[in-house]
């Protein structure tokens, strides 16, 4: 017994560093590939640059530079827009499973409007038609925007993760004297986020990485941030890979937090 675990540890840990060696190789490939490319166009590499357009001290104070602010703008809108495609995503689904056809309808063209139509002509529409006529300036038209788009296609991830609670747990709900309601809250909702957890954060990935869009309408995002200073300094490369990479940690930290959250709640349930 002792000898088959063994033998099977040494397996894993050569399969193991096998892949790593590949992994590395392949980076190694790539890396080696761009800066050929790259030498071919007589581009040269400013990295030392990068730094100061995170941050910068004065006398040992804080500065933040313009990828940290447009950091914080897009972490402002990512935030917001997730609660409010999480709140029209729910609604959403509970007026598809409602009994009025007042309700279903409204859902229904909504639904058809929105997954049916490019997120850029939706942002376009509320910037330059809606926007003025509601009085709101162009961060709150990209959160609703964003929001709006993101919420039907949670709205399905929701509908979906609801039906497939059993029909007995309505029943148990009801035969204790509570209302639909009740059952939403106590009874079918909780047993449902676990369920959907995993496709709601892939919708957050997706927010996180639609939110670049924004840019188009002059809101200094991260991206908006990343394509001035480009304008002014020429760093294509460098200033494009550190922005992906911002991204990239982003929507990693977010799947990581989410996956989390989704478990202990689980277990809790």
């Amino acid at each position: 017994m002792f000898d088959s675990d063994g033998r099977q540890f040494k397996a894993d840990n050569k399969k193991f560093l096998f892949d790593s060696l590949l992994f590395c190789l392949i980076i190694s490939c790539f890396c080696y590939l761009l800066y050929k490319g790259t030498e071919s166009l007589g581009y040269n590499w400013q990295w030392f640059r990068v730094p100061g357009f995170f941050f910068s001290l004065n006398e040992g104070k804080f500065i933040p530079g313009p990828l940290l602010e447009g950091l914080g703008v897009t972490l402002e809108i990512t935030g917001l827009s997730f609660v409010l495609t999480f709140i029209i995503g729910l609604g959403t689904a509970i007026m598809r499973l409602s009994g009025s056809f007042t309700a279903k309808a409204i859902a229904r063209i909504y639904l058809e409007i929105i997954r049916n139509t490019p997120l850029l002509i939706q942002l376009f529409f509320i910037y330059f038609v809606a926007a003025p006529i509601i009085g709101i300036n162009g961060f709150w038209a990209s959160v609703i925007a964003l929001s709006l788009f993101e919420g039907a296609y949670a709205s399905e991830i929701f509908r979906a993760g609801i039906t497939s609670i059993d029909r007995g747990q309505w029943e148990a709900a009801f035969s204790l004297g509570g209302d639909k309601k009740f059952a939403y809250i106590n009874v079918i909702l909780p047993q449902a986020v676990p369920r959907i957890a995993p496709p709601l954060a892939g919708q957050a990935i997706a927010l996180v990485k639609d939110s670049a869009l924004v840019s188009t309408v002059a809101i200094y995002d991260l991206t908006m941030q990343g394509q001035s200073i480009i304008s002014e300094t020429f760093l294509t490369f460098e200033i494009w890979f550190i922005v992906a990479a911002v991204y990239l940690s982003i929507t990693l930290l977010l799947s990581w937090v989410l996956d989390k959250t989704a478990r202990k709640f689980k277990s809790e349930w």
